[in-house]
């Protein structure tokens, strides 16, 4: 058998799939002995992985032996081939299909020259070489100028660095759709959150607040120094009393900041529930 195919079962398929697509797509052949497309198609798969020479990985499930992961999969007619990336299934086919159209459905998974760039620079940020990183991904960017990622990741990188001007010229390369993605929607959002040191003043802002307690430019300001400075809690405490005292003042602004900390923080944070049921309870 090729180095770049596997017999994958029930019992290895977290590790033979899931795990392996992390770093190289893998597609599944769900097939049987007696079906005949199914021969027709194996050739096919295995002249490609060798051809692709480890670019993407096949896994071949017997889908009579593994009954209960076809089932899983929704696996109803064979051959079958499913797509893995990330360990997320994303596309799939039917029948034997004729190697172009095979080598077709491959190419859509490889990774672009920008998106590997990207990989690797991600990977030597991990290991500490921040400035290595950004200069592969200025070559991604060059190579793959529509990658929200690279721009995503080149603006994180720089906000790290304390770059704050050039992290905001990175987020202004984004595609208009690319805050649909979660982990972009906050980079987004920390970008925007940024603040030159001396800025703002938060001892002047309170007294601002203090002496003036419907100053709500005051109350936006404190409340995106708070969230520079990871104090959460005290910023939304300020956006939700901009929102209960003038909802429509400045345009939104209390309540589409305080969805951009939402973006910041995550769906999943504790703080993101709590302040989601104030938001509604103050505008409704």
């Amino acid at each position: 058998m090729s180095a770049h195919a596997s017999d994958v079962s029930e019992a290895s398929f977290i590790r033979d799939v899931l795990e392996r697509s992390r770093q190289v797509p893998v597609l599944v052949d769900f097939w049987a002995p007696w079906c005949g497309p199914c021969r027709q198609l194996k050739p096919v798969l295995e002249k490609l992985a060798d051809q692709y020479q480890g670019r993407f990985h096949l896994a071949k499930v017997n889908s009579d032996e593994n009954q209960e992961l076809s089932a899983r999969y929704g696996v109803r007619s064979i051959p079958n081939v499913k797509a893995f990336v990330d360990g997320e299934l994303v596309d799939e086919f039917l029948g034997a299909q004729p190697e172009s159209m095979v080598r077709e459905f491959v190419d859509r998974l490889l990774p672009s020259p920008g998106e590997l760039l990207r990989r690797q620079a991600l990977e030597i940020h991990r290991q500490g070489d921040a400035e290595g990183a950004l200069r592969l991904l200025e070559q991604a960017a060059t190579s793959d100028a529509h990658n929200d990622a690279v721009h995503a990741d080149r603006a994180q990188i720089l906000l790290d660095l304390g770059r704050i001007e050039a992290a905001q010229a990175a987020v202004k390369q984004l595609g208009p759709l690319a805050s649909d993605d979660a982990h972009i929607a906050a980079v987004v959002a920390r970008v925007n959150f940024a603040r030159p040191e001396g800025a703002d003043n938060a001892t002047d802002l309170e007294a601002r607040i203090a002496a003036n307690a419907g100053d709500l430019e005051a109350r936006l300001a404190l409340a995106k120094l708070h969230v520079a400075q990871q104090r959460y809690e005290p910023a939304l405490e300020q956006l939700l009393e901009i929102i209960r005292r003038d909802r429509k003042w400045n345009g939104e602004a209390g309540r589409k900041t305080m969805l951009s900390v939402f973006d910041l923080l995550g769906a999943q944070n504790e703080l993101v529930s709590k302040y989601r049921r104030l938001l509604a309870s103050a505008l409704y």
